[in-house]
């Protein structure tokens, strides 16, 4: 598939028609609830999955709803009469979201994706054709040019992302404009740039489409198209970090050597970033034989920056050729040629010294601190999404930390957070447990092991007393030496603070 199969786009510069388009969209609830109760959550599923038969079987009827489903989001022809009813679609046609298929029928130039924001809103991400339900390789589109809807990748990287109002946002790499319009809703001014003009119209669309405020569009590839005296509060990328031989598709395959793009595009960031602004980063990084991956990562992070960079999942990289090979459809194509794709990937691998490659999350903050925090760590459980306020509340921890010798935190009061819970492992009958297990329901989920003191203390944090008048109560009461105990617990108790588990009072 080339360039040239890529249908065209409707016109960016009918409003009146884009309105319309949304009101009748609305008027028919062809939104994200909508959908989920036509179509019934398995089939709502499914199609994440790039499955379409059980969205199509459950659409069979010829209410308006279910004529927007098969045209917008599963391609099919619906008679122009039945259109008529439902859309604008004349106006449709002229201005390209239609076109006509047969003699009676009409066709989408894109997919319509529903989308619910955060606060409720009723959103529309448009995609190319094909895109909306599972990406370019479930369905086969090879399309160099090719633009994406809404995935995992894109939704974890809306609910990292902190959501405080901000004066200016700039969302690098912005295929079908889903970060931009997460950052319209908190953000005075949005900028957002792409190497691909294809995906910079598709953005105004998906804007207009949703009734969001216009972005001010740029094309080029990630920071160029920003101006040198251009700072931001927020920045967010999921840019195409995939590590590959070549750059055969441009919304994935960042076209520099090994992880070179991700490693740029970070360390370029502090420049950009105004003091106490976000970046929010989704990135694929190499594991090489002989280096510390968390070494790697850490000379990523620019001067002046917190960091918080977390490793969800790491693959062999016969996995990860696999699962890009996979993404582009070459499985589906002639054996030979799916065996030198295969063999270019390992052979780029292997120059390399690559024996594995992570996935994960990266974020930095601009701090004026003269030792700033850089935090990498591997957690690959699951989690609570939005994640955006554990986010903000891990780097007002470590202004917290920062700022508080072992001293005062003996000073201070805590409370214990919300929905931690206490395991005690040991034996069946055993008087003592061996050891006691701290465990967060909400957020990043965390669990940590503690000793009876470390379990003790966090059990009583209820903001009334001192950190240090705690440590007295529990040191009388184990019979230990009230100095001694004092003397090893700060490191427990910043631990705690740390990961979460208890705040200041």
């Amino acid at each position: 598939m080339s360039n040239a199969s890529l249908s065209p786009l409707p016109s960016a510069d009918r409003p009146d028609v884009t309105a319309r388009l949304r009101d009748a969209l609305l008027g028919a609830s062809f939104t994200a609830d909508g959908l989920l109760e036509l179509l019934g959550a398995p089939a709502y599923a499914a199609l994440s999955r790039s499955e379409t038969v059980p969205a199509l079987r459950a659409t069979r009827g010829d209410t308006p709803l279910e004529r927007l489903v098969r045209l917008f989001l599963l391609q099919q022809p619906v008679p122009h009469a039945r259109v008529a009813d439902v859309l604008p679609v004349d106006a449709c046609l002229e201005s390209g979201w239609l076109v006509r298929a047969g003699d009676d029928e009409v066709a989408a130039t894109v997919d319509v994706r529903p989308y619910g924001g955060p606060g409720g809103e009723d959103w529309f991400i448009v995609s190319d054709l094909g895109c909306a339900v599972g990406g370019a390789g479930g369905i086969g589109n090879h399309a160099e040019g090719v633009v994406l809807g809404v995935g995992g990748a894109s939704m974890t990287l809306a609910g990292l992302t902190v959501r405080t109002p901000v004066s200016a946002a700039l969302d690098l790499g912005t295929g079908s404009g889903i970060q931009a319009l997460h950052a319209s809703r908190h953000a005075t001014r949005v900028t957002a740039t792409d190497v691909n003009p294809r995906a910079l119209h598709i953005t105004a669309l998906t804007l207009a489409l949703s009734g969001a405020q216009d972005a001010d569009l740029r094309a080029g590839s990630l920071y160029e198209p920003v101006r040198d005296d251009e700072t931001y509060d927020l920045i967010v990328s999921n840019p195409p970090f995939v590590i590959s031989p070549g750059a055969r598709l441009t919304y994935r395959d960042g076209g520099m050597a090994g992880d070179d793009l991700c490693r740029s595009l970070v360390q370029e960031t502090g420049e950009k970033l105004n003091e106490g602004g976000f970046a929010h980063f989704l990135a694929n990084w190499q594991h090489v034989e002989g280096e510390d991956w968390t070494d790697r990562l850490r000379s990523w992070v620019p001067r002046g920056c917190d960091a918080w960079i977390v490793q969800r999942e790491v693959q062999d990289i016969t996995q990860y050729a696999e699962l890009w090979l996979r993404d582009a459809g070459d499985h589906r194509a002639d054996p030979a040629e799916y065996q030198a794709r295969y063999d270019a990937w390992l052979d780029e691998f292997e120059a390399r010294k690559v024996k594995a490659v992570g996935f994960g999350w990266i974020t930095l903050r601009r701090t004026a601190a003269v030792e700033p925090s850089v935090t990498v760590e591997e957690w690959p459980h699951p989690v609570e999404q939005p994640l955006g306020e554990t986010v903000r509340a891990h780097f007002d921890r470590v202004d917290y930390l920062r700022t508080h010798d072992d001293a005062a935190l003996l000073e201070a009061n805590f409370t214990l957070a919300g929905e931690v819970v206490q395991e005690q492992v040991g034996l069946p009958g055993a008087e003592d447990p061996e050891h006691v297990v701290l465990r967060q329901n909400r957020g990043m989920r965390r669990a940590t092991r503690v000793d009876t003191v470390g379990a003790g203390f966090a059990g009583v944090c209820d903001g009334t007393m001192s950190a240090g008048r705690i440590l007295d109560a529990i040191a009388q009461l184990v019979g230990e030496d009230p100095v001694a105990l004092r003397d090893r617990t700060p490191a427990q108790i910043r631990l705690l603070v740390e990961q979460g588990f208890i705040e200041p009072a």
